[in-house]
């Protein structure tokens, strides 16, 4: 007994010294993340994130946190905010999604990580070169692509085919710009609400403009060309006669109560589309939503706009950098990447993403709208040219700039129309005279 009791003493003492030992594993390393993909609680990418830190993660000491998930719009003004070092405003996180015009935009874009010192050029070749160019600021890799989106038409079935059986609408006239504004005006006449409602005028004009064979920018200013007068006329017209939506905010938020059945928009706000129309007197109805191809001018080029924001890792840390590049890496991955961006209407970014693993998952989808979007988007992908923008330091305000007067113009011609102070004809010149002076002064 004295023996066994001794041994027993032994092993707990040694067991002791081996514990005392033992090094106490080190708290994750984590890195906080920006992004505009979905909601707080119901974005896709939380879940694969939530995968990312029990597996990768895990095994190298790595967590990722989001801290916020809103609209670019507000992550630019925070971003900028915080490199600025506006009271009150946020530390910046060690990743965040972005245009290239926020980095512009910036304070000291040397604060951002270059890819190239963490991606080869191998691998950076495996992405689309389109989606890659669009990140390069001053020579710079700063944007690394994660989902890319494009801009297309997104229309409320089923008010649409209630008004064409009376009025002999067909789905063939949204094919054009033309048919479009035609459409608006007639269905203005016959309901007395706007047909159409476009997230962005200034890309609107931009690439309809280029699409006739123009220049839209000339020395970092708007050109008002030939092309320019033609995409106004059929815009401001439509406008003037009630058919297009004038008010701030996004398509979704008009499709939702029915003040609009036709929309220009991000592929990507496919995640706030809703298949019930709410009116004013509270009554709703359930309705199809459906996607088609961006709309052309007629004779003009297929030439439809790039989108989506990528992600900016800002210099740190060796150890921060490279967990960042971790993740990125990880969410990159083909396979993973189709995985993510068939949860939100956008496109993979890389070759083998797009031609191995994107035609199966297309197959997979259940929803509707969602199916039709992925048909459009494939179809666009074949038809069309994807443009973006030219890297200008006065590219914001530009934008900002059109989008307001542009509106601004247009409602105050409206006005006019409706107190009979002048015809659509004369209004449609006046306002794009009026546009033209102030807008350049």
């Amino acid at each position: 007994m004295r023996k066994r009791l001794a041994l027993c003493l032994l092993a707990l003492a040694l067991l002791s010294m081996t514990g005392c030992g033992r090094k106490k594993t080190a708290d994750p390393l984590t890195v906080t993340l920006w992004h505009v993909y979905g909601g707080e609680v119901d974005s896709p990418l939380n879940g694969l994130i939530e995968q990312f830190n029990s597996t990768i993660g895990a095994e190298q000491n790595i967590r990722v946190k989001v801290e916020l998930v809103s609209n670019s719009g507000s992550i630019h003004k925070s971003v900028l905010a915080a490199a600025n070092n506006d009271p009150g405003a946020p530390s910046l996180p060690d990743m965040f999604a972005s245009y290239p015009k926020t980095v512009l935009a910036l304070p000291d874009r040397d604060i951002l990580v270059d890819y190239r010192d963490y991606f080869s050029e191998e691998e950076l070749e495996k992405f689309i070169p389109a989606f890659v160019e669009e990140g390069q600021v001053n020579g710079r890799q700063v944007i690394l692509p994660l989902a890319k989106s494009t801009e297309v038409l997104f229309v409320n079935r089923t008010l649409f085919d209630r008004w064409a059986a009376d009025s002999g609408a067909g789905y063939d006239e949204l094919a054009t710009w033309e048919g479009i504004y035609a459409l608006s005006e007639r269905y203005a006449a016959d309901t007395g609400k706007c047909f159409l409602v476009n997230d962005y005028h200034f890309n609107y004009f931009q690439v309809g403009v280029t699409s006739m064979g123009e220049d839209f920018f000339q020395n970092d200013a708007v050109r008002f060309g030939a092309a320019f007068e033609r995409a106004w006329k059929p815009y401001a017209h439509a406008a003037l006669e009630g058919g297009v939506w004038l008010q701030d905010g996004y398509a979704t938020e008009s499709l939702r109560t029915g003040d609009t059945i036709v929309s220009v928009a991000s592929s990507a706000s496919v995640l706030y589309y809703s298949d019930t129309v709410t009116y004013p007197d509270n009554t709703s109805e359930q309705v199809s939503i459906a996607a088609m191809p961006y709309p052309v001018f007629e004779g003009g080029e297929r030439l439809v706009m790039q989108r989506g924001v990528g992600m900016c890792t800002m210099k740190s840390t060796p150890e921060r950098e490279q967990a960042c590049i971790t993740f990125l890496k990880w969410l990159t991955e083909p396979e993973r990447n189709v995985e993510f961006v068939t949860g939100l209407g956008y496109m993979p970014v890389t070759r083998e993403a797009f031609d191995t693993y994107l035609p199966a998952a297309v197959e997979r989808l259940s929803d509707p709208m969602y199916a039709s979007l992925y048909e459009t988007y494939l179809a666009m992908q074949e038809a069309y040219t994807f443009y973006y923008p030219p890297q200008m330091e006065n590219y914001l305000e530009l934008e900002t700039r059109f989008e307001n007067l542009s509106r601004l113009k247009l409602m105050a011609g409206r006005v006019q129309y409706s107190e009979g102070t002048g015809t659509a004809d004369e209004l449609v010149r006046d306002t794009l005279e009026s546009f033209r002076s102030d807008f350049g002064a």
